[in-house]
């Protein structure tokens, strides 16, 4: 049972592994015990799959089958004992000379490759920084909170496609990156946290800066390491890394003991992985006749859509292959924007709650949904039962746990999308096929341009303020859509995915599930250090997009983007206002304010008019910490303005002052069906 269970299940969630309690009898699942890290809905799932795998197969393990296992667990011993490749050209700088564990973790970080982190020092974690200022090759930027310095290594992960490393102490060090470890879980970012703890004799003991962080993360980390033996450091940074950026990625925690950080010994740099168990079960490659089932539901469909997600960013190229062969509208999650580029013909943008009305006409109206990389969230799909009711489903993901979540799916492939593509493109490119298959769908085609006519994108036209959408608009334009963009998470977060234009992957960079305030600063600095131009590394300009209420959140990362000659540009859209908690009182609640307005109780901006009004003063708060900064308020000056920020060297914050009333449109009410779209109004409106 079990083996067919991994031959078709193959999940690459750790989380989804750790020891979950099978009956042999049924194929379901028996009750969670104590010991089981599985919550139910996850046993639910693992029941589900074993069930429908026994029905199918009788419980007879198939020669062919077993074959499989086999090929799958000799990949797995030879994944295990290979080095990392950053390894075949390091240099052990101590030779065979004792040295302390800090030292040997900072070492088994440069056999990794890496070279930039995100750490802040404390009691428990002191070694470690002093063994970083020992290595040759890596550089340190010291956040000025151990939340900034998370988000930074998301920021950084996120746009280079690599593992991000932070460091943290123990205790409240450690618990600050608990925010930053469940974005990173939800947004699947391949993530390494290390953090101190207190000697292993006085672990438990309720000593000054204990906290069992290994307990407090095990539900939103894929995996998690307690150091109890300085002999295993190597190997378990080793498997870090690879748990981190194989299957679907996402963060992992070490946590390393001060006396295990003291100890001198000599790493064995050879020791092999003990993970041959979680990489075998990596879902294997398509098989062709999975692959000719998604070709078969092309030919049948009329009205084809494309719903790629977050799981086609490494698949970019092959994804935009697969669109043009097919010649099937094609619409984005907010995780997946820049995988196609959202300016295209052939692109519908966003869809969604926020996203555009044909992109979620198309998905109502369509017969086949090819969802590639995607999990059905619940801002996307809204009414689940009305989400796509007239189409046959295909998924392709890599993750076994999000097949058959949320949506049956009627072809469902638990793959690597980018191996599935370039398979789909190898069976499309066949003589003929493609033209056959694209020619089915000229009416479909046209019905979607219609739409984009009768329902555009737009927001309102007015002189007398500065629109937000115009202000990203206008970005977009002196950019010519190249920048990397970074945001906290609000309104502003959905009108720069709307009106900013992403035509390349990882140019996009936001808290999507977990919709982390404070994000957009703290990110923007580690996209900067990954593309600072120096040392080999590409140069790009990076703007956050930020509001004033999650803008705040992180502020003080103003002194790290100084210190260490971050060129990041921050275009703060500031209402005043918690602006989509505003707009859903307007809403829902009667425009009845409940301690959403952050400015000064004495006198609100938005009524007097009076500059003087504004609080706080961010344009004062930038230049206390050295950073150049400037406010308009004026249309006629915001194009000027812009520009005068992406020319300025170094860090610029440009404060816009816009309008609070403005309303994040196209919306779809949580929990509503397309039918009840809204496209109009905003906070003048009573409702």
């Amino acid at each position: 049972i079990y083996q067919q269970f991994i031959l078709v299940a193959g999940s690459s969630r750790m989380q989804l592994f750790k020891r979950l309690p099978m009956a042999a009898e049924g194929g379901k699942c028996a009750p969670p015990k104590a010991s089981c890290s599985a919550g139910p809905r996850t046993t639910r799932r693992c029941a589900r799959v074993v069930t429908n795998t026994l029905a199918s197969n009788k419980s007879t393990v198939k020669a062919s089958e077993l074959d499989e296992i086999q090929r799958v667990r000799q990949a797995a011993q030879v994944a295990v004992s290979k080095p990392p490749a950053a390894a075949s050209t390091w240099v052990d700088r101590y030779e065979n000379e004792p040295r302390k564990g800090s030292d040997i973790l900072v070492q088994s970080l440069e056999r990794e490759g890496v070279d930039q982190v995100f750490a802040y020092p404390g009691g428990a974690s002191m070694e470690i920084h002093q063994a970083l200022t020992r290595s040759p090759t890596i550089q340190n930027y010291l956040c000025r909170h151990e939340q900034g310095e998370i988000f930074a290594a998301e920021g950084w992960a996120k746009t280079t496609g690599r593992v991000g490393v932070c460091i943290a102490t123990s205790g409240p060090g450690a618990t600050n990156l608990v925010t930053g470890l469940a974005d990173a879980m939800m947004d699947s970012v391949p993530l390494v946290a290390i953090t101190g703890q207190v000697p292993r004799r006085f672990i438990g003991t309720d000593a000054f800066q204990e906290t069992p962080i290994v307990e407090i993360t095990r539900s939103i980390t894929k995996h998690n390491y307690l150091v109890m033996d300085i002999k295993d450091l190597p190997r378990i940074v080793k498997e870090a890394f690879y748990l981190a950026r194989s299957g679907r990625p996402g963060p992992v925690l070490i946590d390393v003991p001060k006396d295990i950080q003291q100890q001198l010994a000599v790493p064995d740099w050879n020791t092999p992985m003990s993970i041959t168990a979680y990489i075998s079960r990596l879902p294997p490659p398509p098989k062709v006749s999975q692959l000719e089932a998604v070709i078969e539901a092309l030919r049948n469909a009329r009205k084809p859509v494309i719903y790629a997600g977050g799981g086609c960013l490494d698949a970019s190229e092959e994804l935009r292959a697969f669109a043009r062969a097919v010649g099937a509208p094609i619409t984005q999650t907010l995780m997946g924007l820049g995988s196609f580029p959202t300016d295209d013909p052939q692109s519908m943008q966003m869809l969604g709650m926020h996203g555009t009305v044909y992109a979620n006409y198309a998905i109502d109206q369509s017969d086949l949904l090819v969802a590639l990389g995607v999990r059905f969230d619940d801002r996307v799909t809204g009414k689940l039962e009305t989400f796509a009711q007239r189409a046959t489903i295909v998924h392709i993901d890599i993750d076994t746990a999000e097949i058959g979540k949320n949506k049956i799916a009627q072809v469902a492939i638990c793959s690597d999308v980018k191996t599935s593509l370039q398979g789909l493109n190898k069976l499309l490119s066949k003589e003929g096929l493609s033209e056959s298959i694209s020619s089915q769908y000229a009416e479909w085609r046209q019905e979607i341009e219609d739409k984009k006519k009768e329902f555009p994108m737009r927001y309102p036209v007015r002189e007398d303020v500065i629109v937000p959408q115009h202000a990203i608009e206008v970005l977009g334009e002196e950019t010519q859509g190249e920048a990397i963009i970074t945001t906290g998470v609000g309104q502003h977060q959905m009108w720069a995915a709307q009106w900013y234009p992403y035509r390349e992957p990882r140019r996009w960079v936001t808290s999507g599930g977990l919709g982390s305030m404070g994000f957009g600063l703290p990110s923007a600095l580690g996209a900067a250090a990954a593309f600072d131009g120096q040392n080999g590394r590409p140069k790009r300009t990076v703007v956050d997009i930020d509001g004033d209420g999650s803008f705040l959140m992180n502020c003080q990362e103003l002194a790290t983007i100084f210190v260490d000659k971050l060129d990041v540009k921050i275009m703060l859209l500031n209402n005043q206002h918690l602006g989509m908690v505003v707009q859903w009182e307007d809403r829902f609640y009667k425009a009845n304010r409940a301690h959403t307005y952050l400015g000064s109780r004495e006198a609100e901006w938005h009524e007097t008019g009076n500059e003087a009004d504004i609080y706080p003063d961010f344009v004062g708060m930038a230049k206390s910490f050295n950073v150049a900064a400037k406010r308009v308020i004026k249309k006629e000056e915001l194009r000027g303005a812009i520009r005068e920020m992406l020319d300025t060297p170094g860090p610029f914050l440009l404060e816009v002052m816009v309008p609070h009333i403005e309303h994040v449109l196209p919306m779809i009410p949580g929990g509503a069906s397309f039918k009840e779209i809204i496209t109009e109004g905003d906070g003048t409106v009573k409702y």
